[in-house]
């Protein structure tokens, strides 16, 4: 009881901080990595310690950490993952070989850490964040960390790692507002992420935002590969997961079952797998057999996540046009003919119209509602 009081005494701390997560939209005039490079530099470069992944996009990073780190995870690597946002606590965001950052770690970090916060007004929640993330892993001992950008790329807070290898999800229009209207502008500012000469892999994206891609890539001189060429897919699909195969350009095949449930995953794990042979041709021992232990093995709630199979209840987090329309097509794969009653919510600033306008075919009801985010749209202006 005494560890939880302090736990929310320190959360209490920290949202005090300005979130700009939770209650505003940040402006990109508002963006600016020196607070955090600071930050970092008085607490000795913690992010400097262990070899990192980094990973931008708009949909799927989340799903791609979290493979990504289960496979280093079953090679044996000692394994950091560093996620947002989080579902049920925010211990969720900061894990160590798949397990959540304990309370009394985020206590004590949140008591060293807060001199130096008080001392520079301009750091962010999600700049104290990542920053203790940076520091837990180099503590804990990690030999590896799978980092996921948290907005953008560019100027994100993630940004002030030094990576081995760079990953760029599928990109799509979100966060428009801040990222800029077109793909363009979004694909430029993910790939704010690619170092000089540190491979990066891109799934499948428009010519539009490709374009982009391959530009900041030749300025930078990064080796930049893209999943062309690559075949995967699913063989079965049931409630429970996906069987099917990943095919290299090269050849080298591999027989997958994937937890995860819906055809982009695939995407997603074939991601995870560029980057584990990208990291094997510097030197690290990931064997084929722990590409596909730790696929098989990975956990992301919260994505396609069936909690009953009969009847069915699915929950997912499906927040654009572009992953509402994955859903759609997901929940007619897995469970045909059926009509949905679908539970809502949404941000203020989604669309939700373009949002649902996939789902309507499936859908026999909608109930609006609200969850305790700052950001949360009124449940009786969602249905108008």
């Amino acid at each position: 009881m005494r560890a939880e009081k302090a736990y929310v005494e320190a959360l209490n701390w920290l949202f005090g901080r300005a979130d700009f997560e939770g209650r505003q939209p940040r402006m990109p005039e508002a963006f600016c990595l020196e607070p955090i490079r600071h930050l970092l530099g008085r607490l000795g470069d913690p992010h400097r310690r262990y070899a990192v992944v980094h990973i931008a996009g708009t949909k799927g990073k989340g799903s791609t950490a979290a493979m990504t780190a289960a496979i280093l995870q079953a090679a044996g690597y000692h394994t950091g993952l560093y996620t947002s946002p989080h579902l049920h606590t925010m211990r969720e965001r900061i894990q160590v070989d798949g397990r959540p950052i304990p309370l009394e770690a985020v206590v004590d970090l949140l008591d060293r850490l807060r001199p130096a916060v008080e001392a520079d007004p301009a750091l962010t929640v999600f700049d104290i964040l990542t920053a203790m993330g940076f520091l837990y892993f180099a503590e804990s001992g990690v030999e590896v960390a799978v980092v996921e950008v948290g907005l953008g790329g560019r100027l994100d807070s993630t940004n002030v790692v030094e990576p081995s290898v760079c990953l760029i999800t599928a990109l799509s229009l979100d966060h428009t507002e801040i990222l800029g209207p077109t793909l363009a502008h979004i694909a430029f500012e993910k790939a704010g992420i690619m170092k000089p000469g540190v491979p990066a892999v891109t799934a499948p994206q428009p010519e539009e935002a490709m374009a982009v891609l391959r530009q900041v890539a030749a300025e930078r001189d990064v080796p930049l590969f893209s999943l062309e060429g690559w075949r995967m897919g699913p063989q079965v699909i049931t409630a429970t997961g996906q069987q099917g195969e990943i095919v290299a350009p090269d050849g080298t095949r591999w027989s997958v079952r994937l937890p995860l449930l819906g055809r982009h995953q695939w995407e997603n794990a074939a991601l995870a797998v560029a980057a584990a042979r990208l990291l094997r041709a510097q030197g690290w021992a990931l064997s084929d057999a722990a590409l596909r232990e730790g696929l098989e093995r990975v956990r992301w709630p919260g994505r396609f996540e069936v909690l009953r199979v009969e009847p069915p209840l699915v929950l997912d987090g499906a927040h654009n046009e572009a992953s509402a329309a994955r859903l759609a097509e997901t929940l007619a794969e897995v469970f045909p003919g059926r009509r949905w009653h679908l539970v809502f919510g949404a941000s203020r600033d989604k669309p939700v119209e373009r949002i649902l306008a996939p789902l309507r075919p499936l859908i026999a009801a909608v109930w609006f509602t609200r969850s305790r985010h700052p950001r949360a749209a009124d449940p009786d202006r969602l249905g108008h």
